[in-house]
């Protein structure tokens, strides 16, 4: 239990993972931008339902594929380095867009996105496990989560009113110049615990004392541990588990736009105001049930393992309410039942976050944060097209949420017969 005498410790901590929040929230800024400028764009270059999931699906690809190889080079190059590189190459790649032609110019930039931001996820979880104890875990972790939700409340209706007041290129100059100055601020303010000048001895030793991750634990064999993490039960489950959350997010982050537009037949803006409600909530749920709540709970000296669980798989089961919204074509109606779900979403995502920091072996911890992002945002990529595909064939979105409903049932079964207890892996032998 964290010991009555934090109220007095320094809060740099906080600082540092409001910074993460903030990269968080311009990195999904990138991301989203393509969603809303998809009715300009289809129109100005010719492309179908299809076409567009394809383009959706372009930055995944790289994303995902380099998930693993990032978490092994983040383990052994670390937070700071790669964080840098990063975050410009988010701002180089989204200009690129800004800039391009056709089809083939924006999936180009797309994947370049992808290759940028592949480090980001697992780089934010092995810099909480380094910055804050055990016990303030949950919160810190939500601080960055929180980010990609509200992300949808501020950046859709952002980009929203630059692309119909400016056009699709402008929208995504501007984030664009989000990105560089993230950039600069990453550069100068990031650093470790142990190297950052401003981190007093006080607090230092609270977070080393309280459970943080030990800095300095590199993996001398990344291959071998990389084979020994895929031999795990524990790491299949989490993945899997977490890949089922990421089909149904992506689904929501690329194409709730588009089937307010189509499905509701509101206009960009309208759809922009709309889109916001249900983000608007996840954000709240993941501050204050999957950080404050879990936090609150297991300092108050109940089983973390319970508590993380319950939050984790009550979340999963309210993500369910994804059915509902295939039974009504009231807008309002529509977004009350993906309000619910993206709500019990946004409250389990913390604690998948949480969870490598948790169970890692030493050394471990950027290559468990890939294999769980890779399993994650392979479904990220596979959503795209398949819901670009069944709209097109159908059109409808009712069957596309159909399937999102069933594929988090399989990953609660991964949650709870896969996972097990949260607790760490024993270490590899080097």
């Amino acid at each position: 239990m964290t010991p009555p005498s934090a109220s007095r410790i320094p809060k740099l901590r906080w600082r540092i993972g409001g910074l993460i929040g903030a990269g968080v929230l311009i990195n999904y800024f990138d991301r989203i931008s393509l969603s809303v400028a998809a009715p300009q764009l289809q129109a100005e270059f010719g492309l179908t339902s299809a076409d567009m999931g394809i383009l959706f699906s372009a930055f995944f690809w790289s994303y995902a594929m380099l998930q693993i190889p990032a978490g092994l080079i983040l383990d052994r190059l670390g937070v700071t380095r790669i964080g840098r590189w990063g975050a410009f190459l988010w701002g180089i790649a989204t200009a690129l867009t800004a800039c391009a032609g056709g089809f083939a110019g924006i999936f180009m930039a797309r994947v370049l996105l992808g290759i940028a931001e592949a480090p980001s996820f697992p780089a934010n979880s092995k810099a909480t496990g380094y910055w804050f104890p055990r016990t303030e875990r949950a919160m810190s972790t939500a601080l960055f989560d929180a980010a990609a939700k509200f992300s949808n409340v501020i950046g859709v209706p952002l980009v929203a009113f630059a692309v119909v007041t400016l056009g699709w290129r402008w929208g995504f100059a501007i984030v664009s110049g989000l990105s560089f100055a993230y950039f600069v601020a990453f550069y100068f303010i990031y650093r470790d615990p142990s190297a950052h000048p401003g981190l007093s001895q006080q607090e230092h030793q609270f977070i080393k004392d309280n459970g943080a991750t030990p800095e300095g634990h590199l993996s001398a064999n990344p291959a071998g541990m990389l084979a020994y993490l895929l031999g795990n039960r524990k790491i299949w489950g989490l993945s899997i588990g977490f890949a089922a959350y990421g089909y149904c997010f992506y689904l929501f982050l690329t194409w709730l736009p588009g089937y307010l537009v189509q499905t509701m037949h509101m206009s960009i803006l309208k759809s922009a105001g709309y889109a916001a409600i249900p983000w608007a909530f996840a954000t709240l749920s993941d501050l204050l049930v999957g950080g404050w709540l879990i936090d609150h709970l297991i300092a108050k000296g109940h089983d973390e393992t319970r508590v993380r669980k319950s939050v984790l798989l009550g979340g999963m089961f309210c993500g369910l309410a994804v059915f509902g919204a295939t039974t009504t074509t009231d807008p309002t109606i529509a977004i009350i039942w993906i309000s619910i779900a993206l709500s019990g979403l946004a409250a389990a995502a913390p604690v998948g976050w949480s969870l490598p920091s948790l169970i890692a072996p030493k050394g471990g911890v950027g290559a468990v944060g890939g294999i769980m992002n890779f399993a994650n945002n392979m479904m990220g990529a596979a959503a795209p097209i398949v819901t670009g595909y069944i709209v097109g064939s159908t059109n409808s979105f009712s069957m596309a949420f159909m399937v999102a409903g069933v594929v988090l049932l399989v990953g609660m079964a991964a949650f709870v017969f896969l996972l097990g207890p949260i607790k760490a892996i024993p270490d590899l032998a080097e």
